[in-house]
């Protein structure tokens, strides 16, 4: 292949590493592999965890699942612990980085069938450690791009190396540059098309007679991600004890669960579901504990979000971020729980929230950047460490032209 087809091909490729722990990151990452294909991108996706190795790749998806479930106040003192200490960050960081750097390295290396990729984006805090690792030490030339699936930024989000960090919103995005000396931008989640306001007036009546809910009056849709995991059937008790609203709780692949509400008989319990965004449209309130992509699908569907009985660590940061925007009341204690269900439902809380919502996707495509960047001369150092060539003015130069 001749020097100029190869730079032509490598131009159009780009490869995204996201992580199969829950389906956040995954989920993230799907959605901009199809935008950048539909823009004329190959994209190559990666797991995190299988460039770790299987044994590694399984055990950390098994320790992580298993703290959330068995101890999930131990998650929240680590989360605590990375902003105190540096050194506990840094120490993850390159034991990860150093865990995946041999497999990281050939998946993003070129051969004549499939040339090395023009950018590559990163949906995973650990993935971010370890590319940015190779861009440090000069093993990888393409530009690294994290995108932030989470409204909170921990340290192992952002990492050194990392060329751009693409925010949800500026409250992401101060977090962010306050831990990096790279560039940040924002721009809006990178959630499906199928997840918008209803179209279709008969759609929520025939939505909730598919999955056997009311069909009239309230529904609160309680969620916790794939694996179902929090105090979610606590969560489902205290909503149905309001009587403002009937709970139907989506409870993933989480069995004992499901098992544990059908025999207390509390609201209406789902398994897996596959049309989440018409049952979010058939529901009048989205309540959740994680601050994860449902939220922000829900935002999108134009139904109001309420963070309630949160998981520690990463959901205490995110129910803190979702508030502070204005996104999504954090109701800390069950007190509280009537009065913000009320208002959300009929009054002007739900209202403030979706017009907060509807700016929060007025901002740019996060794939405008990715686009932008794949034109971009390489470096074999990230672009804000050699401004001696004046790498970092043309970055920035070419990232506000693709914004307008």
């Amino acid at each position: 292949m001749s020097g100029g087809a190869g730079h032509s091909a490598r131009a159009r490729r780009v490869a995204i590493v996201s992580a199969s722990v829950g389906a956040g990151h995954d989920g993230a990452a799907g959605e901009l592999a199809n935008r950048l294909r539909e823009a004329g991108f190959e994209v190559d996706c990666h797991d995190f965890l299988d460039l770790l190795g299987d044994r590694a790749g399984r055990a950390l998806r098994a320790s992580y699942a298993a703290e959330l479930k068995v101890a999930p106040n131990s998650w929240g003192w680590l989360m605590a612990q990375l902003e105190q200490r540096d050194w506990l960050a840094a120490a993850i960081s390159a034991l990860f980085a150093r865990g995946a750097a041999r497999r990281s390295r050939a998946a993003m290396d070129g051969t004549t069938e499939s040339p090395e990729p023009a950018v590559v984006v990163s949906t995973y805090p650990l993935a971010s450690q370890a590319l940015g690792r190779l861009r440090l030490r000069g093993q990888l030339s393409a530009p690294v791009v994290t995108f932030l699936t989470d409204m909170s930024v921990h340290p192992l989000w952002v990492a050194d190396g990392v060329d751009l960090h693409l925010a949800l919103h500026e409250v992401a995005a101060a977090q962010a540059r306050r831990l990096s000396g790279g560039f940040v931008d924002v721009c809006r989640p990178a959630v499906r098309a199928a997840f918008h306001p209803s179209t279709d007036p008969g759609e929520p009546a025939r939505t909730r007679a598919r999955h056997g809910l009311p069909a009239r009056g309230p529904v609160a849709l309680v969620v916790a991600g794939s694996w179902g995991v929090g105090e979610v059937a606590e969560a489902a008790e205290d909503i149905a004890a309001t009587g403002l609203a009937v709970p139907v709780t989506v409870c993933g692949r989480n069995e004992k669960l499901r098992d544990r509400l059908i025999r207390s008989g509390t609201g209406i319990p789902l398994g897996w579901v596959d049309d989440m965004a018409a049952l979010i449209r058939a529901s009048d309130v989205v309540v959740q504990n994680a601050g994860g992509l449902t939220s922000l699908e829900a935002m999108a569907t134009g139904v109001p979000v309420v963070t309630y009985r949160c998981l520690p660590g990463h959901g205490a940061m995110n129910a803190r971020a979702l508030a502070d925007a204005g996104l999504a009341t954090w109701v800390r204690e069950p007190v509280e729980l009537a009065r913000v269900l009320a208002d959300l439902l009929d009054g002007e809380l739900g209202k403030r929230q979706m017009a907060t919502a509807g700016e929060l996707f007025d901002q740019p495509c996060p794939t405008t950047s990715i686009q932008a960047l794949a034109g971009v001369a390489r470096s074999t150092r990230p672009w804000h460490s050699t401004p001696h060539v004046g790498l970092g003015r043309r970055i920035g130069r070419r990232l506000a032209g693709a914004a307008r």
